[in-house]
């Protein structure tokens, strides 16, 4: 990494935020927060979900504004707002979805709101000339006039840098940048990074990935709980320190991984197709099959079929093709309940809209797939000493934080909303477990919790299919692996022979030899 500069001179911070406290109803999200980036480095900000670090960049880039301290860029106190206000003074936001019309091609995403220098003729030529340069310059490889409905992930996302840097941005805000990428496309933005870095470009790298932060980052800040808790040069620091800062305790990031003796097939999957909302196919006739005592970790980026796959074995999804069966038996026509009663757990990708009811107490929510059966119901009638008593016991054995059991759900942490879907869906003993995005969206602290509920289950004979976009969780977990591209099954790799960079192809479509 360079530093000090190639001159000499020492880096000159471009951005300095002094003292930054922002308070909503109920919530101090930012409290006394002092952060700066130079020009020419990297710095990553790293945290746990609602520690900060988005509040922060919103209020840099005019969406949010300071309730007290200060932001001086180049030295300069300023006020920023609204984001025109940033653009204008060279700040520039890579969203982690991003902020482009399909519709149009990459020139007109890329002149979109500019002023033409014609008055009202456009002047795309010089426009689509600039994204060239500024292509070539950067290896952001992307054709201008291709229209952007047709562009894979990774070019989408270059076309969000282009549009930034096209706009003047010395100071670039990229917000989970490699969520949606493949490590093929992950290490082409690096390469843009580090050149972005040797041109005096301030970036701010804002990931929940700890092995990324210390590839890139000169510097790394750490918040928790509104606060600073330190900003660390990159020399020097391991994944352990940085969890460590992050949750304020020592965190288990590498499990032993120990084989265990799979059994019977209690799912399969057999030439399976689905449409997708728009009635399009989804799913390609997959075929799969997970044993008692096995989980099979399903990769891809996001959009290639997941949630439908997910939706199909949780009898949420009619098929189109192929047929389902649990245990041996066919059960392509049951309904989810059906299936549920027949031994199965689901944990659905969107947690908030599936896997709660959001008015609902704590014990209510733990109660939603049992409220009909013993002891939670007897002749006919709810047992509520008996509801109750099953919900202190979950909230206990599953490290649920809730001020109580009546405590309305939506009012709980991501990762505690999580940690009761699992209590609920666990608590069954299934024979068959389907985890969709299980840890999406939820802090390191829970993650680790999840991922060890997970195993927990793996060594009591559940088949669990984990369907993930994040590839270190699937190493980390699987035994098999399955890729999955536009609805297809690429290919099936056992864990300990799959490579990152062989199943990053496979995820972007591209065969294996034969």
């Amino acid at each position: 990494m360079a530093d000090s500069t190639m001159t000499g001179q020492p880096k000159i911070s471009l951005l300095e935020m002094t003292g930054i406290t922002k308070r909503f109803p109920g919530v101090l999200a930012n409290d006394q927060v002092t952060f700066d980036v130079k020009g020419g480095e990297i710095h990553a900000l790293l945290g746990e979900n609602g520690a900060g670090k988005s509040t922060l960049m919103r209020q840099l880039y005019g969406l949010y504004h300071p309730d007290s301290g200060e932001i001086r860029i180049n030295g300069q106190i300023v006020t920023i707002q609204s984001p025109t206000d940033a653009i204008e003074r060279g700040i520039g936001m890579i969203h982690q979805h991003f902020m482009l019309v399909d519709e149009l091609t990459v020139t007109e995403n890329v002149a979109l709101g500019m002023r033409s220098s014609r008055g009202p003729v456009l002047d795309l030529d010089k426009v689509e000339a600039r994204i060239r340069e500024l292509s070539q310059a950067y290896g952001l490889q992307v054709n201008p006039k291709a229209p952007v409905w047709t562009l894979a992930v990774g070019e989408r996302q270059r076309v969000e840098i282009i549009k930034a840097l096209y706009r003047g941005a010395a100071l670039l805000i990229l917000d989970e940048p490699t969520a949606v990428l493949t490590p093929q496309e992950a290490d082409d933005l690096f390469v843009t990074l580090e050149q972005m870095k040797q041109d005096g470009h301030a970036l701010i790298f804002i990931s929940h990935k700890l092995r990324e932060v210390l590839a890139i980052s000169d510097r790394i800040s750490v918040l928790r709980s509104g606060r600073l808790v330190d900003t660390v040069p990159n020399k020097g620091v391991t994944r352990a320190m940085l969890a460590r800062m992050m949750v304020g305790r020592d965190v288990i990031l590498d499990r032993t991984h120990k084989p265990v003796e799979a059994g019977a097939v209690r799912l399969a999957l057999h030439g399976v197709s689905a449409l997708n909302v728009a009635g399009q196919p989804a799913l390609r006739e997959v075929t799969l099959e997970i044993h008692a005592g096995e989980i099979l970790g399903v990769a891809g980026v996001s959009g290639n079929g997941q949630r439908e796959l997910a939706e199909v074995v949780a009898g949420l999804r009619p098929l189109t093709g192929g047929k389902v069966e649990l245990d041996g038996r066919e059960a392509s026509l049951w309904s989810p309940g059906r299936r549920t009663d027949a031994g199965l757990a689901y944990i659905p990708e969107e947690r908030m809209h599936d896997g709660i009811v959001q008015e609902f107490s704590v014990a209510e929510n733990l109660l939603l797939q049992d409220y009909d059966h013993p002891p939670a119901s007897r002749g006919g009638f709810l047992d509520f000493t008996a509801i109750a008593q099953r919900g202190r016991a979950l909230v206990r054995d599953f490290n649920i934080r809730t001020p109580s059991i009546e405590t309305a759900t939506r009012s709980l942490s991501g990762g505690n909303i999580q940690k009761l879907i699992l209590a609920r869906e666990l608590s069954r003993d299934p024979n068959v477990l389907v985890a969709a995005q299980p840890t999406r969206g939820v802090d390191i602290g829970a993650t680790e919790y999840i991922h060890q509920r997970l195993l927990d289950q793996r060594r009591r004979g559940t088949a669990t299919i984990l369907i993930s976009e994040d590839l270190d969780e699937i190493l980390a977990l699987a035994d098999r692996i399955a890729v999955i591209y536009e609805g297809r099954i690429m290919a099936i790799v056992p864990r300990e022979q799959a490579t990152a960079e062989q199943l990053g192809l496979l995820m972007a479509g591209v065969e294996e030899d034969a």
